[in-house]
């Protein structure tokens, strides 16, 4: 795990620190071997995903080239390179969906880098 992320994490405040520990504990169970770096002054996961905290909520990035419409929907936000899921408490947290949309993200790319 990055020290830069592990000291970006530490000094959020409650409720953003527990999402993104719950977050990045999900990315890094998903894909043990992705790259973890700060970037742009948040974490990124080899440049497809990545963690920010925000005055009242937390977004988990995803690179969404590839995707069709329809997969696009699956997130939130207008971008043509990256969308997002935004969330408010750790109870908001669907674990399950979020992994499904990782694979996604990782099956489009092309790559499996991490399995």
């Amino acid at each position: 795990m990055d020290k830069g992320v592990t000291e970006y994490i530490k000094k959020q405040k409650s409720p953003q620190k527990e999402i993104l520990q719950r977050l990045r504990k999900t990315l890094l169970e998903t894909f043990p071997k992705a790259k973890e770096e700060m970037k742009m002054g948040v974490p990124w996961y080899e440049g497809r995903y990545y963690l920010v905290g925000f005055k009242d909520h937390v977004n988990i990035g995803f690179c969404i080239g590839g995707l069709s419409e329809k997969e696009q929907g699956l997130f939130e936000g207008k971008g043509k390179m990256m969308r997002h899921l935004k969330f408010f408490s750790s109870e908001e947290i669907d674990e399950e969906r979020i992994v499904k949309l990782l694979n996604l993200i990782n099956k489009k790319k092309g790559e499996r880098l991490w399995r």
